[in-house]
């Protein structure tokens, strides 16, 4: 999976949860509550979603890594580049 190829995945997750937000443009660098009305249980189920889409572990203490788009696409790419799993 490619860095680009997973900025699609989150977006498609963050709009699994909260389909309102398809077709707004996404900052990469500023927090989705900061940016959308997206709270607590909408970020557990984005978290759930992208568990569910990459079979990845996602400790609690790593969810700080994921509330940005391009934060979540570093994360992302970390952890399956660690599995064999992205292509740069």
């Amino acid at each position: 999976m490619t860095p680009e190829a997973l900025a699609e995945l989150v977006k498609r997750t963050l709009y699994d949860v909260a389909p309102d937000l398809e077709g707004e443009a996404i900052d990469p660098d500023i927090r989705f509550n900061e940016q959308f009305e997206f709270d607590s249980m909408d970020f557990l189920n984005f978290i759930a979603g992208l568990h569910h889409a990459t079979a990845l572990e996602l400790p609690e203490r790593d969810y700080q890594r994921l509330t940005t788009l391009a934060s979540a696409v570093d994360y992302l790419t970390e952890k399956l580049t660690e599995q064999g799993r992205v292509k740069q």
